[in-house]
Parts: structure tokens; C-alpha cells; sequence
């Protein structure tokens, strides 16, 4: 019989199921990571110090989850540098929301 808790934390969600722990981030934490290495998108970042650097520290596992998750939708890359921004907003994208009224 599997046992299950699970636990939610300002930064993420924490099922243990059988003496494994999976961590998952919240959408707040997602974003600070992606706000972070825009604003970092010049150079490679070692994970390492992205942990450093960032506004509000976060486990090594729940980055991990952010940076498969950024990587796979194209906004990032992940070589022996480090991670790097990469995705740029399209220009027909950015020109429709520039006389717009947000509510």
C-alpha cells in the first residue's frame, strides 16, 4: 500500500510517495527564474550560481524542474557553458500588445 503526503511551500509543492520526494515549483518560483536569467541573458550561467543569485533560494531538484521546463519550450539552451537565454519575443507579438489597455 503506497502512502502519499503532500505539502505545499511558499516556493513549491512536495509529494513524497514511498520514500521518494518529488518537488515541484509554483508558478512565483517559475517566473523569478525566468525574470532572472533574462535579465542575466548575456552570458552562460553555471547552475551553481544561478542558486547563488537568485532573489529567493530554491532546492537543486525544483531548479532542475524550471530548467527542463524552460528548455523544452525553447527558451533556453544548456551546453558545457552553462544555461543562457535564448528566446526572444516575436515582433508581431510585441507590436499587438503595444496599444493595448491592460486591465
Amino acid at each position: 500500500m503506497e502512502t502519499q503526503t503532500v505539502e505545499f511551500t511558499e516556493t513549491e509543492m512536495i509529494q513524497e510517495e514511498d520514500n521518494k520526494t518529488k518537488r515541484y515549483p509554483n508558478l512565483n518560483t517559475v517566473l523569478m527564474v525566468e525574470d532572472f536569467l533574462k535579465e542575466h541573458r548575456d552570458i552562460p550561467m553555471k547552475i551553481s550560481d544561478i542558486k547563488k543569485e537568485l532573489p529567493k533560494q530554491i532546492m537543486h531538484q525544483t531548479l532542475q524542474v524550471i530548467l527542463e521546463y524552460l528548455w523544452r519550450s525553447g527558451k533556453i539552451i544548456y551546453g558545457p557553458r552553462g544555461v543562457q537565454w535564448i528566446y526572444s519575443e516575436p515582433q508581431h507579438l510585441r507590436k499587438m500588445l503595444e496599444d493595448t489597455l491592460e486591465v
